[in-house]
């Protein structure tokens, strides 16, 4: 039987792509998952996937750019018992990557989705997760945080570099009350954040990346391992290299996909 099975987690973003992913994995492993997003379609059918295979999932619309938002989620989590692994998933970059044509309220949209969101509601759980001596908080962070890259963006690379900063310093603070931190550094990956490039990949290039459910597959063995084991950062790139010239000569125009 799963390590896993009987806990409770919630997972961001979890109506597509890397958070998706996890949420089946988390279902089949037997943890009653909560999911949250933006759009409900999305997030409805990630929840009939894990209900179809007799797992215990629901999902709540939230908007992790917005505090008001964020704090009404963590006040449904906390009234039905808090949880025990946190996913800060749910990711956001913006349209114009250069950092010479990039606007600020592009700029501000990144950093609250991507910073201010997950510390947030990371703050408003953390008391429940303390209170039980013990307790998972992984987050969904990008190799543009270890190697922040035009390609990535100048909003989106430093959001990243200051969520793991954050989870670095977060830490810091809590391990002594037996909760894990766990940041996931992953280079490309096949999700559709991607449709928001400059130059949006087309399915050759895809067919290299990782999968969502390669960066499933890790965050599941960190979450596995006895309690007195914590994995703190993971970096995960993709095997073969692929030629990124015309991305990089796109992502430096003030263009947009939508022109």
């Amino acid at each position: 039987m799963s390590q896993l099975n009987g806990k409770s987690a919630l997972v961001t973003g979890g109506g597509t792509g890397i958070g998706e992913a996890i949420t089946i994995d988390l279902g089949k492993a037997g943890v009653e998952v909560t999911i949250c997003g933006r759009r409900e379609a999305p997030l409805e059918n990630t929840v009939s996937k894990i209900k179809a295979e007799g797992g215990k999932a629901r999902y709540v619309v939230a908007d992790m750019a917005d505090p008001e938002s964020i704090e009404k989620l963590a006040k449904n989590i906390l009234a039905h018992g808090g949880v025990d692994i946190l996913i800060n998933n749910a990711g956001f970059s913006s349209k114009v990557r250069s950092a010479r044509f990039i606007g600020a309220d592009e700029w501000r949209a990144v950093m609250d989705v991507n910073t201010m969101g997950p510390a947030m509601l990371t703050r408003h759980l953390l008391d429940s997760m303390i209170e039980k001596g013990s307790g998972d908080v992984v987050m969904i962070s990008s190799m543009a945080a270890i190697n922040p890259s035009v390609v990535a963006g100048a909003a989106y690379s430093s959001a990243k570099v200051a969520a793991k900063a954050y989870m670095n310093v977060l830490q810091q603070e809590v391990k002594k009350f037996g909760i894990r931190c766990l940041t996931v550094c992953p280079a490309e990956v096949d999700t559709p954040i991607l449709e928001g490039r400059a130059l949006p990949p087309g399915d050759a290039e895809r067919a290299t990346m990782i999968q969502p459910e390669d960066i499933s597959a890790v965050v599941l063995m960190a979450l596995s391992l006895p309690h007195r084991a914590t994995v703190s950062e993971i970096a995960i790139t993709t095997t073969a290299q692929r030629d990124m010239r015309e991305d990089i000569k796109a992502a430096l125009t003030k263009e947009t996909p939508d022109g």
